[in-house]
């Protein structure tokens, strides 16, 4: 009996290690360059990231998109193939993941033919089963552009030579200096910089008195520079006293005409003071005009004021009462005695249960008390001063351990704020919600035999969101998140379950 025993422990032993072993055995960091990483246009250029162990990135969703853009995606790579049907246009045909590394671990993106366009911030998001991590590469881009080319733009009255230098086509900004013949740096008189669609323009202008002496005019652009060199000569001075002569009769009939004009303007004021009387009039007209339209608008508001008072009754008729439940809340999340409110906190709450297999570990949410399975049913969520937010209903049975996407395939019907960005979660990707006013209070509606969930700025009673055609087979619960996959909150503010309906 003793042997028997003791066996009986060794294997139990063993079990709880390789359970432990195989959950952490998928776990991975995605590595890349701190630095920002320097591309010239035209040229193809590769965006370092990879997997820190070393470990096979075959079966996993690898996904790069612009941080700086709307419906960013680069490249998608998943279930072994490309999936790029909603790749950004500008990229199309231009990426690749290297598919005979991805054996190793290797996830970076090679871009062809760089463009200015380019440059930005990329995320490297990679996704195992049970895992997921990411990193940000920085591109910064430069444009090569023309040689300098240098002009003659004439005299001074001292007899001084005025020398242009321009350059265009670069980007980012070069350096463009003037250096005589010694090398020596020259300050320009006068400098001109203009930002066009194929990059910068640079224009600077100096004065020179030395004949028969040499002048270099540079460009420089991290590594890249170009010059060109002009000699001025005796002829080109000698020509200034020519020049003298041509200004001086320039002169004498810049005066006559300016007495012709002076004689012409005084002919024509009568004209130009009746055609400011009808033009004051006109606007006279114009204006009382504005005033009655502005009027026509103050009703119109009204009506408008009425008919969102009239939809938000008809909403709140199937108000209930909704409380949160705080042994379903992620140990971050505080929640408060009332039940009617959540905030985050650095520091996991000390409480002796908060390894319940009920608490969801790793998405920063927390369920309502109220489970509804017939009917329909409504409740508002205060999100004022929150960076982000994610309100909605989830299933009884939804998954709370690990990382969860917070969509329907997953119980999960919900909308949102996440980087200064409206989102609601569908499939796999999210659709982005454009709105005119950042909401102060949200609206949640749920049909449950017709399959739909609504959302609602409650303030002005526009519609945010609605999932259509769902099917529900078991208990819903409302549910609140102050994280959005790798998004989290930095606001202290708590999201508040509206009571005053």
């Amino acid at each position: 009996m003793l042997c028997f025993g003791v066996m009986e422990f060794i294997c139990v032993t063993l079990i709880i290690i390789i359970g432990i072993t195989d959950s952490t055995a998928d776990q991975f960091d995605v590595v890349g360059p701190v630095a920002p990483l320097l591309a010239v246009s035209g040229e193809d250029v590769i965006l370092p990231c990879s997997l820190k162990p070393n470990i096979s990135a075959v079966n996993m969703r690898v996904e790069w998109f612009r941080v700086d853009l709307k419906d960013s995606v680069v490249h998608l790579y998943e279930d072994h193939e490309d999936k790029n049907t909603k790749q950004l246009q500008s990229y199309r045909g231009r990426t690749e993941v290297f598919k005979d590394e991805l054996q190793t671990g290797n996830t970076s993106l090679k871009l062809s033919r760089v463009q200015i366009s380019d440059e930005g911030l990329y995320k490297c998001f990679i996704q195992s089963k049970t895992w997921y991590d990411d990193i940000t590469v920085n591109l910064r881009v430069e444009v090569v552009g023309s040689p300098p080319l240098i002009t003659v733009d004439g005299f001074d009255v001292s007899g001084g030579l005025h020398l242009q230098c321009e350059t265009k086509g670069w980007y980012p900004e070069p350096e463009l200096v003037w250096l005589d013949s010694e090398g020596v740096t020259l300050t320009s008189e006068n400098t001109e910089r203009q930002r066009e669609t194929d990059g910068f323009r640079v224009k600077h202008m100096i004065t020179v008195y030395n004949r028969d002496s040499k002048y270099h005019c540079r460009v420089k652009l991290g590594h890249h520079m170009m010059e060109t060199e002009i000699i001025t000569s005796s002829k080109m001075f000698n020509s200034w006293r020519s020049s003298v002569i041509l200004i001086s009769v320039g002169s004498v009939l810049i005066v006559i005409s300016g007495i012709l004009i002076t004689v012409f303007v005084y002919r024509h004021r009568e004209i130009q003071r009746v055609r400011l009387q009808t033009e004051d009039l006109r606007l006279q007209t114009e204006d009382l005009r504005l005033q009655t339209e502005n009027q026509n608008l103050c009703e119109e508001r009204e009506r408008l004021s009425l008919i969102v008072e009239n939809v938000k009754s008809l909403l709140r008729r199937y108000a209930v009462n909704v409380t949160l439940d705080p042994d379903s809340a992620h140990p971050h999340l505080i929640v408060s005695d009332d039940g009617k409110q959540v905030r985050y906190e650095e520091q996991s709450v000390k409480d002796g249960d908060q390894k319940s297999n009920n608490k969801f570990d790793e998405e920063l949410c927390v369920l309502g008390n109220e489970g509804f399975t017939s009917g329909c049913f409504y409740y508002e969520v205060g999100v004022k001063g929150l960076s982000v937010w994610v309100v909605g209903v989830a299933r009884e049975s939804v998954e709370r351990k690990g990382g969860i996407l917070l969509n329907p395939e997953s119980g999960f019907w919900m909308a949102g704020l996440r980087d200064g960005e409206y989102q609601a979660s569908e499939g796999l990707s999210s659709v982005s919600l454009s709105l005119s006013v950042a909401p102060q209070r949200v609206g949640v509606f749920v049909d449950y035999e017709e399959g739909r969930v609504s959302f609602y700025d409650v303030e002005s009673m526009c519609h945010i969101y609605t999932f259509t055609d769902q099917f529900f087979n078991e208990t819903l619960y409302p549910v609140l998140s102050l994280s959005y996959v790798y998004f989290k909150n930095s606001s202290k503010a708590p999201l508040i379950i509206c009571s005053d309906l």
